[in-house]
């Protein structure tokens, strides 16, 4: 038996209440691995260009790799795949936490679910037994409190994932919570709609299996090595999470301003990590197995928000709703980040649609009447608050906005698309492409639309190098040059990290591609090359590829927004930097083998047996 897998997959229909087990080759397994690589197979073979995301016909895949649950650093995660109701193309949204460790310990290395139930209900699975549930006293309660009932039932042995009131309401920028008030989101592309389309609540998972390892010794003698290196390296990380970037982020020219219109910003410090620490921080947060812990537990205990507490607010979320709608007040956004994790919305899409809002109420597009009387404008954060429970119920402007920027341009019409800041439907980040030219490429090329982490480039252009692949020391940011072979690179790398299942902090500290096949080699027992390693990256990012491609994807839709492109910062980090983006696509699709159109070649399929 394989070290890593448990075996199985678990299959629900929920139509039909057919429940079964799957298990998937050793030769499938080593071209997909697990988590996003596996889900995509899956997504491709079992759904169509044809298929509604949010029909029964649409599946939901919850998906492991062979490090969850193991020891392997930064390894307790799991990636939900589908068809995305927000871009109308392959979604895949990954989630930290502990939720994926306790599938694999209940037995199962996924679920993919199917079908629509009749009335709401939940799953629990624990072990071998597995149970549809009704779940109509839970339908309607935001995510904390369906985790609390959830927990009351099966007690602190179990591990929840939930939708909120948005998800319900199929609102096009839900989320997936899980952890509870940890609240590790899957956030992105309208996963929690699918959820709600299905009339599934929650999954339970709780279990007292283990994972298997190859060869458990060698991999603790590696770990006593590695682990204290990787704290030492990401110590920053650790003393003040994700929001230790904020100012820097801010000074580089990287964080949004004013919907992405403003070069610089003298209040960022007011919400950056070190406040954070100072005022509301009550301890870190660690995902499972990791040695980090980036994530902020905190608590407002006074104030107009006191009694705010658990998950704290990310550095994306602190770019969006801090810098990009000018709201200075810590505690302000906190609340918000907490609103958005109990209604189970996406923090960097509500953002982006809040921006979006506001920069059309200040062109006179729309007024506070169109508004539904909420006054949206810079730095208001009571109305921001306002309008995001607005989204989350689908009350009001709040369900057309809900639909997320580039639908709700369409509707308006106008000038308004101007101001649809999305790459293929999906809001952008918190980072700016004129700050990191290959940061460009990434997002115009992300197999779910704009994201920073589906291709990591800028990791390199700021502390990260690889000497396995030539890069000894980072790129110039600004520089232009090989960023298509650094976006190839980097997109197959990341692809290599979301299916074994690894979080990509582990490059600021130190982890290598040597690192990654040794872990590999022990936990699962495979003896690969650094070749068959990075072709395994290369083979998964063109299947995420490929399913676009059915969809209808191009090189037409390989763009950013005309104020990414043609609006420089004018900023002390960037100056008048615009990115080029058609020289380095030029460059990308060059090394990825994909014709002028953006197409795999029938050369590149056929050589990463993809070919059909």
């Amino acid at each position: 038996m394989l070290g890593g897998y448990t075996g199985k997959v678990l299959n629900i229909d929920l139509t039909t209440n057919k429940i079964y087990d799957e298990t998937f080759s050793e030769e499938v397994l080593k071209k997909y691995i697990g988590g996003s690589g596996l889900g995509a197979k899956i997504l491709y073979e079992r759904t169509t260009e044809k298929t509604e995301p949010l029909s029964p016909e649409n599946i939901l895949i919850f998906m492991t790799g062979p490090f969850t649950g193991t020891m392997v650093p930064a390894s307790g995660r799991h990636e939900v795949v589908t068809k995305s109701p927000l871009t109308g193309i392959y979604a895949e949204s990954d989630a930290g936490g502990n939720w994926g460790v306790f599938l694999k310990k209940a037995g199962f290395d996924g679920i993919i679910i199917s079908g629509k139930a009749e009335n709401p209900v939940y799953l629990y699975i624990e072990n071998e037994k597995i149970e549809i549930l009704e779940a109509d006293s839970l339908w309607g309660l935001e995510t904390y409190e369906t985790d609390k009932r959830l927990k009351e039932t099966y007690g602190k042995r179990c591990n929840v994932a939930c939708i909120g009131p948005s998800g319900e309401n199929m609102v096009l920028l839900s989320g997936i919570c899980h952890d509870g008030e940890d609240a590790r989101m899957a956030a992105r592309a309208g996963v929690g709609a699918v959820c709600g389309s299905k009339n599934l609540k929650a999954i339970v998972v709780a279990g007292t299996g283990t994972v298997p390892i190859h060869n458990r010794e060698k991999l603790k003698e590696n770990l006593k090595v590695r682990i204290p290196e990787i704290k030492e390296k990401a110590a920053g990380l650790g003393k003040f999470g994700t929001a230790v970037g904020v100012v820097s982020s801010e000074a580089t020219g990287d964080m949004p301003l004013k919907n992405w219109s403003q070069g610089g910003w003298d209040k960022v410090k007011n919400i950056s990590g070190q406040r954070m620490n100072d005022t509301i921080l009550k301890k870190k947060y660690h995902c499972g197995s990791c040695p980090i812990g980036c994530g902020r537990d905190i608590e407002i205990k006074e104030g107009k928000y006191a009694g705010v507490k658990g998950a704290g607010p990310e550095y994306e979320t602190l770019a969006i709703f801090g810098g990009s709608l000018l709201i200075d007040d810590l505690d302000a956004i906190s609340y918000m980040n907490s609103l958005c994790n109990r209604l189970g919305l996406d923090t960097i899409s509500v953002g982006g649609v809040l921006a979006f809002a506001m920069e059309l109420n200040e062109k006179k597009i729309l007024n506070k009447e169109d508004m539904d009387g909420v006054d949206l404008v810079w730095g208001n954060s009571d109305a921001a608050i306002e309008m995001i429970k607005k989204i989350a119920y689908a009350d009001g402007i709040g369900k057309l906005l809900g639909k997320g920027v580039k639908k709700a341009s369409e509707e308006i019409g106008g000038i308004s698309s101007d101001f649809a800041i999305h790459v293929k439907g999906l809001e952008l980040p918190g980072h700016d492409p004129r700050a990191y030219n290959s940061m460009a490429v990434g997002y115009a090329t992300g197999n779910r639309g704009a994201c920073h982490v589906q291709g990591g480039s800028y990791f390199f252009e700021k502390t990260v190098i690889m000497p396995e692949i030539g890069y000894t020391e980072p790129l110039d940011r600004l520089g232009t040059e090989g960023k298509g072979r650094l976006n190839f690179h980097s997109q197959n790398i990341m692809s290599l990290m979301d299916s074994l299942k690894l979080c990509k902090f582990l490059l600021y500290g130190g982890t290598t591609l040597t690192d990654i096949l040794f872990w590999i080699k022990n936990v699962i027992g495979w003896d690969l090359t650094l070749e068959e390693l990075l072709e395994t990256g290369e083979r998964i990012f063109n299947q995420k590829r490929m399913y676009n491609v059915r969809c209808g994807i191009s090189s037409k839709d390989d763009i950013l927004p005309s104020r990414i492109l043609n609006l420089p910062r004018n900023d002390n980090g960037t100056g008048d930097n615009l990115p080029p983006l058609e020289k380095m696509l030029s460059e990308y699709y060059e090394y990825r083998g994909w014709d002028d159109e953006g197409i795999p070649k029938e050369t590149t399929l056929r050589n990463l047996d993809l070919f059909w």
